[in-house]
């Protein structure tokens, strides 16, 4: 299958301290490049992976599940365990879910979730384990922001039964892995955004047992925090937390 240009993986080796980045539903590593070519630049070996059915096209999204994303993980983060001694997750969105997963189940050092889904704001979700039968996907709204478009390489659609698989991980990450994450971590959220309520943030901040948090509020972020106005700033927030 043909990877969309740009939507490809990348792996930049540097330090000794990797950091695993896990991009969203319907995007590609390409959303988190920003973010890894930032933190590489101060010292960190970066790992942008691309989970299955994503950077392809929506018919090949459709035929994956959340196991395959997660196994998808687990294989970078072996990878970057090849080179790197210490390694930390940041996870956007649905990939702040499967960061979830791979903190509480591997030894990772500390872990970022960014705009991760608890409570999402399209009721239709709700329905996506019917809806997959009669429709294929339904239209997204189009993703408005300032950044070079090689950075912004997503889907203009979002596969129901792939959508319904990742609902399924909301509910695994809710009943089995956030009464379990006790390493550090920092969860960052904007208030103004269309796809993933407030109210997540603060689900995950509250019922997460780890002694060392921190909830993070970022203005005016949109949801793809790392392509928003404020992108600097949710940068900055992320290397200090690495480096305390």
């Amino acid at each position: 299958m043909t990877v969309i240009e740009g939507a490809e993986q990348y792996f930049w080796q540097d330090g000794k301290k990797g950091v695993l980045l896990i991009h969203g539903y319907t995007g590609s590593p390409a959303e988190l490049k920003l973010l890894g070519e930032y933190l590489n630049k101060n010292g960190y070996s970066v790992f942008g992976v691309r989970l299955p059915g994503h950077g392809t096209t929506p018919e090949e999204l459709n035929k994956t599940s959340w196991p395959m994303w997660y196994e998808a993980v687990k294989k970078a983060y072996d990878e970057l365990s090849d080179c790197c001694s210490e390694i930390s997750v940041i996870g956007l969105s649905m990939g702040g879910l499967l960061a979830m997963k791979l903190a509480a189940e591997q030894p990772v050092k500390k872990a970022v979730f960014l705009a991760a889904p608890i409570y999402v704001y399209d009721k239709r979700a709700h329905f996506v384990r019917f809806a997959k039968f009669f429709k294929k996907w339904v239209k997204k709204k189009s993703r408005n922001y300032r950044v070079d478009k090689k950075y912004n390489i997503a889907y203009d659609v979002m596969p129901l039964n792939a959508l319904d698989s990742l609902m399924k991980l909301i509910n695994h990450c809710v009943s089995k892995i956030i009464p379990t994450i006790t390493i550090p971590c920092l969860i960052m959220q904007s208030r103004q955004e269309h796809t993933v309520r407030p109210e997540s943030a603060e689900f995950i901040y509250e019922k997460i047992p780890a002694k060392d948090k921190k909830l993070v509020w970022v203005e005016n972020g949109g949801h793809i925090l790392t392509l928003g106005d404020n992108r600097d700033e949710v940068f900055k927030n992320i290397l200090n937390f690495l480096e305390e």
